[in-house]
């Protein structure tokens, strides 16, 4: 991200580097050794391989650490089916070894699996952003208040030109329910209560993934959408706003004063062990952490961790 970066066209991100995104999008899907099925019981080869799914997120981390282990004999397979409760369900299913998630475990998470002993171990953080396309912002939206974002995404605001943009209609994109970036918008937009039904509009929709979320955005006008700030480093058309003043810079994301950050996870049944532990006791090592930064995501280091 460049970090310091505070010109109004250029896009706040969490990279001090260059980013590998392109090389990430090429490999489709996710560097994938074997797509997670997901069926218990199964008599493929890949059967015996370690397996991790979830979030979207915190897959480009999961996957550059399996590749990085191949060297080693590790074979470990990863996929995103559902984010991060999709991860979540599939560990306390007992389907895989190593959930991957951008939200923290609730309550409701461990009552619905009593028999899964949920351990949870952060490997970095990241920070979601408001991300709209830059012909808004060079248009005069710089900034948004936490009552112009709840406006947005309930459908009241509809054009642009409400909050200082041009006059253009506002096309929603949102998260999924049960998608860690979702939770961490619901947090900063209604903390503790509960957010209302989706509007009905013809200009919202919901989508999945980082990718699917990026790609929407970029082929439409006006458009926005809750997104990791990560995944639109080197996309100059987009853009994210600051929220309340406060831009997602390294520096406020590990101070605590920008509201949109969020802890990254995997999480296991149980302590790690066996070849579980080598995998998370690799992305917490020196050179795993370094797999971080060129992702956009802050390291257990910046965090003061």
């Amino acid at each position: 991200m460049s970090a310091m970066t505070t010109e109004p066209h250029q896009t706040p991100s969490l990279l001090a580097g260059k980013r590998k995104r392109s090389a990430y999008a090429a490999s489709a899907a996710l560097l994938l050794t074997t797509l997670l099925t997901g069926c218990a019981g199964s008599a493929s080869a890949d059967s015996a391989a370690l397996q991790a799914s979830g979030s979207t997120t915190v897959a480009p981390i999961a996957s550059d650490a399996a590749e990085a282990l191949k060297s080693r004999g590790l074979k470990i397979t990863v996929a995103t089916q559902g984010g991060s409760a999709g991860g979540i369900s599939q560990l306390g299913s007992k389907q895989i070894k190593v959930a991957l998630s951008s939200k923290p475990l609730s309550d409701e998470d461990r009552k619905t699996y009593p028999n899964t002993d949920f351990v949870p171990t952060q490997i970095g953080a990241d920070a979601v952003g408001i991300i709209i396309t830059k012909e808004v912002a060079d248009a005069g939206v710089k900034s948004l208040t936490k009552e112009q974002v709840k406006g947005l995404f309930e459908g009241k605001i509809t054009n642009w030109s409400a909050v200082g943009g041009p006059d253009l209609k506002v096309f929603v994109y949102d998260k999924e329910p049960g998608r860690g970036t979702r939770e961490v918008l619901d947090k900063f937009v209604y903390g503790k209560g509960k957010p209302p039904a989706p509007p009905q509009s013809d200009n919202y929709a919901v989508v999945g993934g980082n990718l699917e979320t990026r790609n929407k955005l970029k082929s439409t006008r006006g458009s926005i959408a809750p997104l990791s700030t990560g995944f639109i480093e080197g996309h100059d058309d987009l853009v994210a706003v600051a929220l309340d003043g406060i831009a997602p810079t390294v520096e406020n994301v590990a101070a605590a004063k920008y509201p949109m950050s969020r802890p990254l996870f995997m999480i296991t049944d149980g302590q790690p062990k066996g070849t579980t532990k080598e995998y998370i006791d690799y992305v917490l090592s020196p050179e795993g952490q370094k797999l971080l930064p060129p992702h956009g995501y802050l390291t257990r280091e910046q965090m003061g961790m």
